[in-house]
């Protein structure tokens, strides 16, 4: 099975290079690298769409859901927290609430985000999730219609 293979850069920058960030241990001569910046959501659903929700994943990322009230269209975006180095098994998942047939998903190897996937549930509850290199997360009936008019 192919697996796509993908790098998202948000707004209109371009990455040229990969830079690995290292801190040098006072007095032991080692480097080790720096922390990864956490993720944070930068409107990778569209424009009209809003955060809503977030499931972190520790060390890892974190899960967003973003609703558009203009549409009543919900999304989600897994991001890594770091969008340089290797690929990694990246997925978004969205669905109303115990409807299997209108899941929504996209996994695949990608350096920086899964997504966005989208789902029309208007005054519905989702059940939506995420993962990041094997650790999976979800959350079940949330946002019922909570920002529908």
């Amino acid at each position: 099975m192919k697996r796509a293979v993908r790098t998202r850069v948000a707004g209109a920058a371009l990455i040229t290079a990969a830079m690995t960030a290292t801190a040098l241990v006072a007095g032991t001569g080692t480097s080790v690298a720096a922390p990864a910046r956490a993720a944070t959501y930068n409107h990778e659903c569209g424009t009209g769409y809003k955060q809503v929700n977030q499931i972190p994943i520790p060390d890892r990322g974190t899960v967003y859901l973003a609703y558009n009230a203009a549409s009543g269209k919900n999304c989600v975006v897994t991001k890594r927290n770091s969008s340089t180095g290797s690929p990694l098994w990246v997925g978004s998942w969205i669905q109303r609430n115990t409807e299997l047939k209108s899941k929504q998903e996209q996994y695949g190897l990608f350096t920086s985000y899964a997504g966005p996937v989208y789902l029309d549930a208007k005054g519905k509850c989702v059940d939506w999730g995420g993962e990041i290199d094997g650790y999976v997360v979800a959350r079940y009936k949330t946002n019922c219609a909570a920002l529908a008019p």
